[in-house]
């Protein structure tokens, strides 16, 4: 059993990572032939094979079929951008943000600007800006689960930045059936009643009550931990500010601050073993229920409604099922191995969820389980003392933490040294004390419940904050074999002690830890425009140099484009330094990402106009050669004033050679700023790569400059349906005049180009990476 589950997963994963979805029905005629051929008379060995095939078939067939009946549920692409009068449901938790709030909204009904019915995806997310609205204040409402509101939107279909090793945003939506995002118009909006169907509702409006009587309960002035607590409680982790998720990133405490799998066990072995000992006192019951069962009946109960309670994320997911499945056993009187209870729960997740595999959290749960239960099943009879019990709780945490390795180095590219001791502290306080205790003050209106647990994580955060000064183990993306054999070799490292090859196990995670950042060679410039939406991002590596043209976009007051894309993409390169960063100009939509990427790593050199960044002004004239390339700043020609705002015509623009193949980036500089260049050196502005002057707009790309430039390549970082509407076609007729080959960002994804003395290539994150759900 536990093999052809394991088969149906992976043929469930081969799905997931196709650029087109394969034809279910092949597949499911497939895999019922071999269940056919299984049954008929056949050696053991070749039946053991056609039901392993049958159910890798059966995997893709039900992934495949998912995906269909999903992905049909999409918004045309006429409806794309235009207003639409939407009647529906505020389906989940409503986000606030800096700039509104965000929500899930259910759609009964939608009709167009001339009253006509549309055809429009089920489940949407809004956003509701503040200051968007035609009232005098602006002010977004306070929404809450369950109110059915009619109003006008703007939709768009799914899409999300396109960055090697990035983070794909619309396979997050796919999975959450979110088939369209877009934002309230500022139109008049009505909350037009109330609704409580489907019954998931119920737990919604719960936790929208419990968040605000928390809030109210635990001001942020006054408690900074506050949105721990909330996130403990109802899985709310919007509360919790950056700086702290800084510091459970760097100690490897995330997961206990998110509802995990752990959480939804202790809740329901407190309340199991409540249930147990009540259930004992009343003999009656007992005749007719034994204890152990009922307890394990309110476990799961309990398990259940508090994983509802929480979001029902994957780890609560897999816990639920596993104890429903081992709740089942015992009911039955069939003793189940605790393997095939692992097994069945992620059949059942699966099932329920396909696109689980995607997520890092998933491997990261199943993973941790099945060590642990590989290294337990090794133990015999483990003493009661003090000191065996210590030694079997370090061994819980070199196990997870050794599981665990493979994964957060795949995904993240690092993992905290510190992780273990970290833990130690941590799992004990937060699953034993903290957790009851809010949960205990969600429920009871009396706040010095919630205020001692907050005073005891706060005594936990002096001491993750030390933790959080130990520095990170960090290496480049490694290849998919070596990620395996460092997999391979975490089993080996995890045999009992006295089994031969466990050193050798250590010895296959050796290359997963030490592979080596890949550099280009000597006279090779390596230049990536990153895929930020509407803004600019590039990083630029030779031999063994880095330098970063513009951090990116500022999102909102939570989030900008050095934190989500920038620091990431260095990441997974392997960079844990910058020998320069260029803050072209003052715009938020280039330097907005800049403080994100200042705190993350040292940065050798700073150049910019913006006085703040206490860094050198950029002039033309400036030149350096790195590894062989050679490097030029040809505008601006003087620095800003003190009373002067270093804006789009101060925008540092940089020339990039290498053996006479150069590229040209040029920020947002104006068509007034290429005309002096023009004039200074219409010769040096010569490139076969052009980076589009303010990302395509009808204020630059003058039709002088483009003869000038002559490019080959162009460029453009724009974002998907951006409201200047970037490119202009007269921009891009220009350029297609000049025979120059167009490259988009909201299209292509990031833009990598390699200039060589053997010439240049080109290359597109989504050309490279393609997947079934880009762009539908």
């Amino acid at each position: 059993m536990r093999f052809n589950i394991l088969a149906f997963s992976a043929g469930i994963l081969f799905v997931q990572l196709q650029p087109a979805l394969p034809d279910w029905g092949w597949a499911l005629a497939a895999g019922l032939l071999c269940l056919c051929l299984h049954f008929l008379p056949q050696p053991d060995r070749l039946r053991r094979g056609l039901a392993v095939i049958a159910c890798l078939a059966l995997g893709v067939a039900w992934a495949s079929w998912r995906a269909e009946i999903r992905l049909a549920d999409e918004l045309p692409l006429a409806l794309e951008g235009q207003d639409l009068q939407l009647t529906g449901v505020v389906a989940a938790l409503p986000q606030p943000f800096s700039q509104g709030s965000r929500f899930e909204f259910v759609i009964n009904s939608a009709l167009t600007a001339d009253g006509k019915a549309a055809s429009v995806p089920s489940r949407v997310m809004l956003s509701w800006y503040a200051g968007r609205r035609d009232d005098a204040v602006g002010v977004v409402p306070t929404l809450r689960p369950g109110e059915v509101w009619q109003l006008t939107a703007r939709l768009r279909r799914p899409h999300g930045n396109a960055n090697p090793g990035g983070f794909d945003y619309e396979a997050w939506l796919l999975e959450r059936n979110i088939r369209a995002t877009g934002y309230v118009r500022p139109a008049q909006a009505a909350h037009i009643g109330e609704s409580w169907w489907p019954p998931l509702l119920i737990f919604e409006r719960l936790r929208n009550r419990l968040r605000r009587g928390m809030e109210a309960r635990l001001p942020e002035a006054e408690y900074p931990f506050a949105g721990v607590l909330v996130a403990l409680a109802i899985g709310d982790q919007k509360a919790i500010p950056n700086d702290l998720w800084t510091t459970f990133n760097r100690t490897g405490v995330t997961h206990l601050v998110s509802i995990s799998g752990l959480h939804v066990t202790m809740v329901a072995a407190l309340a199991g073993g409540l249930a147990g000992a009540l259930w004992r006192r009343r003999p009656a019951l007992v005749l007719r229920l034994p204890a152990q069962k009922a307890a394990v009946i309110v476990a799961c109960l309990s398990a259940l409604i508090y994983a509802l309670l929480a979001g029902f994320a994957v780890p609560a997911q897999r816990t639920c099922y596993m104890l429903l499945v081992a709740a089942m056993a015992l009911l039955s009187g069939r003793r189940v191995a605790a393997s095939r209870i692992l097994a069945l729960a992620l059949l059942a997740v699966l099932l329920i969820d396909p696109w689980a595999v995607l997520a890092a959290g998933f491997w990261l749960s199943f993973g941790a389980v099945a060590a642990l239960l590989y290294v337990g099943s090794a133990r015999i009879a483990p003493g009661s003392d003090w000191t065996s019990r210590l030694r079997g709780w370090g061994l819980v945490q070199w196990t997870a933490t050794l599981a665990s390795l493979p994964v957060l180095l795949l995904v993240f590219q690092q993992f905290s040294l510190v992780s273990p001791l970290a833990n130690a502290l941590a799992i004990p306080l937060v699953s034993f004390v903290v957790t009851p205790l809010a949960l205990l003050g969600a429920v009871l209106p009396w706040w010095p419940v919630l205020a001692l647990a907050h005073a005891v994580f706060a005594g936990l955060m002096e001491c993750l904050v030390w933790c959080a000064g130990w520095p990170l183990w960090q290496a480049p993306a490694a290849p998919l074999w070596v990620v395996l054999l460092g997999a391979a070799g975490v089993g080996m490292a995890l045999l009992p002690r006295g089994v031969p090859g466990r050193a050798l196990g250590l010895v296959m995670l050796l290359p997963l830890l030490f592979w080596p950042a890949p550099r280009p060679p000597e006279g090779v410039a390596e230049i990536t425009v990153l895929d930020v939406g509407q803004g600019l991002a590039t990083v630029i590596r030779t031999a063994r140099h880095t330098l970063v043209y513009d951090p990116g976009p500022l999102y909102s007051a939570e989030s900008d484009a050095g934190q989500r894309v920038v620091v990431p993409y260095l990441r997974w390169l392997g960079v844990n330094a910058l020998d320069m960063l260029v803050v072209t100009h003052r715009d938020s939509d280039h330097a907005g990402g800049a403080a994100s990427v200042l705190a993350a790593m040292p940065v050798a050199d700073i150049r910019s106009p913006v006085a703040e960044f206490r860094g050198a002004p950029c002039l033309a004239g400036q030149r350096w050669q790195w590894d062989g390339v050679e490097f030029a700043f040809l505008h601006p020609a003087r620095a800003a004033d003190a009373g002067e705002t270093a804006g789009n015509h101060f925008s540092c623009v940089l020339r990039i050679a290498s053996a006479g193949q150069r590229m040209l980036l040029t920020s947002d500089i104006e068509a007034v700023d290429e005309a002096e260049m023009l004039a200074r050196d219409a010769d040096a502005l010569r490139a076969e790569v052009l980076l589009a002057p303010h990302h395509g707009s009808r204020t630059s790309s003058s039709p002088a400059f483009v003869k000038a430039v002559a490019a080959k390549e162009v460029i453009f970082p724009v974002g998907y349906r951006n409201r200047f509407g970037h490119p202009k076609a007269e921009v891009v007729e220009r350029h297609l005049v000049q025979g120059s080959r167009l490259w988009r960002s909201d299209r292509e994804g990031a833009v990598m180009v390699r200039l060589a003395p053997d010439g240049i290539d080109m290359q597109a994150q989504r050309q490279l990476v393609r997947r079934y759900w880009h762009g539908r």
